[in-house]
């Protein structure tokens, strides 16, 4: 059963990607997210009464920041964690507390391919949802969670029907695999997109380190440009896929509704 984090914390982690089905490719990358209390006061956290540390802000600008639009709803638009428990409300999952694991937006610029909201009741996780953005700028997200309410355990394999266009070198077609290990110390996420032979195995893993200046300041460092990066990474694994030859998709439109299942 995963335990409840004594949030605010930073992911130092890792993501990978490897391809399944006639054209092989795979990705190994270091990213810095954050897991943060998204209800907690804009200035200070409820239970340190400390605010996130300098230069990361929540719900303002900043070098680093954390802010309700870019998250729960579309792009620039968000409402932050009133849609979470909204959309959780909806299938009768009442939390006692929400985490959100992103990546800040880095000045003027935000994009998270996935950003994670995350649900606590009697401290066991009870509900994720993976909140899918692609560079379209369309958004769609996928609810996680065992239907008789019971706490999500990390062998636990949850699934959904894939109906939202991430990648041009993937059909909208299959479904997912979820499985969640959210410990308070780390974490482990996989995401496995099964299409018969084809789809991608994801997995993003780190440890979970307390989120003090020395953190903050850690996040900058490592990853300066953020979204930037993660965009021109995006960019130069579509074009190595396209030279070894992989079959183009067009943008279908988006699903009507915002989340699934």
């Amino acid at each position: 059963m995963s335990a409840l984090p004594a949030m605010p914390l930073r992911l130092a982690g890792r993501t990978t990607h490897r391809r399944r089905g006639p054209v092989s490719h795979s990705l190994s990358h270091r990213v810095e997210m954050v897991l943060i209390d998204p209800e907690a006061n804009a200035e200070a956290e409820p239970e340190a009464g400390a605010p996130l540390p300098w230069p990361l802000r929540r719900g303002r600008f900043g070098l680093l920041a954390v802010r309700s639009v870019d998250h729960g709803g579309p792009p620039g638009r968000g409402r932050g964690a009133p849609w979470a428990r909204e959309v959780l409300g909806r299938r009768g999952i009442r939390p006692d507390r929400l985490g959100l694991l992103t990546t800040p937006r880095f000045l003027w610029w935000s994009f998270n391919p996935v950003s994670f909201w995350l649900a606590w009741k009697g401290g066991a996780l009870v509900a994720v949802i993976a909140e899918v953005t692609n560079t379209w700028g369309d958004r769609h997200s996928y609810l996680c969670h065992h239907p008789d309410g019971r706490p999500i355990a990390p062998e636990d394999t949850l699934t959904a029907a894939k109906i939202f266009h991430v990648s041009p070198f993937q059909d909208v077609a299959g479904d997912y695999a979820f499985r969640f290990d959210i410990r308070p110390e780390a974490l482990d996420i996989r995401i496995l997109h099964r299409n018969g032979a084809e789809g991608v195995a994801a997995r993003l893993t780190g440890p979970l380190i307390p989120l003090a200046r020395r953190a903050a300041f850690a996040l900058l460092l490592r990853h300066p440009l953020g979204p930037l990066r993660t965009l021109a990474l995006i960019h130069w694994h579509a074009a190595r896929l396209a030279l070894k030859g992989a079959r183009w998709r067009d943008r279908p439109a988006p699903p009507a509704q915002e989340t699934s299942p």
